[in-house]
């Protein structure tokens, strides 16, 4: 028996394989649902966090976009399209977000406070 390389490492004999279809269920459209997973998950961190992880988001992004700028990229899938744009907006969500913590730690004490 051979050793299972990383990428099954943690299948069992049983475990499908990721993004396969079952052949014994019915047909559905072709959408992996993995998205709103994600979507959900990244809505209830911006629930529990607040504008800290608005702020955390939107670096993560500034700095992706600008990466990708130094690389050549020019234009965005993004609605707003040209990357100097898109890294004025979220330059700007972030100041919003930044401005906004103090206002949310305020909002928790006065919650949790009584």
């Amino acid at each position: 028996m051979t050793a299972p390389d990383d990428r099954t490492a943690h299948l069992t004999p049983n475990t499908p394989p990721l993004a396969q279809r079952d052949p014994g269920v019915a047909d559905a459209p072709g959408l992996d649902p993995l998205r709103l997973c994600v979507n959900t998950t990244v809505a209830l961190i911006a629930c529990v966090l607040g504008p800290v992880a608005l702020l955390a988001f939107a670096l993560t992004a500034i700095a992706g976009y600008a990466r990708a700028r130094r690389a050549g990229l020019m234009r965005s899938k993004c609605r707003l399209g040209d990357t100097r744009v898109v890294i004025a907006y979220l330059a700007a969500v972030a100041v919003l977000a930044a401005a906004a913590i103090p206002f949310w730690v305020a909002l928790w004490i006065r919650v949790l406070g009584g």
